[in-house]
C-alpha cells in the first residue's frame, strides 16, 4: 500500500475546494516560507506568527482533522 502524502501535499491537493480548506491550500500553496517539515504545532504557530485570524487558524486544525481521515483511510495511521 503506498504512503500517505503529507500535510502539505495533501493540502495541496485540495486548491480547487470552494471552501475554507480550498482558501488554505491556496495561500499554502503561494507562499515560499510555508514550514512544509514543521508538522501540526509548528505550522499553527507559524500562521499565529504572521498574524492568522482566528477563522483560519479554525480551518488549518479542521484541515488536519481530515488529513487524519486520509492517513486512517490510506492505512497509515
Amino acid at each position: 500500500m503506498p504512503t500517505a502524502k503529507s500535510f502539505t501535499a495533501w493540502l495541496k491537493t485540495q486548491t480547487d475546494r470552494e471552501s475554507g480548506i480550498g482558501d488554505l491550500a491556496r495561500d499554502v500553496s503561494n507562499d515560499p516560507d510555508w514550514p512544509s517539515r514543521k508538522g501540526q504545532s509548528g505550522q499553527r504557530a507559524y500562521l499565529e506568527e504572521r498574524g492568522a485570524i482566528p477563522a483560519a487558524i479554525e480551518m488549518f486544525e479542521d484541515a488536519w482533522v481530515r488529513y487524519e481521515a486520509y492517513r486512517a483511510q490510506s492505512g497509515d495511521a
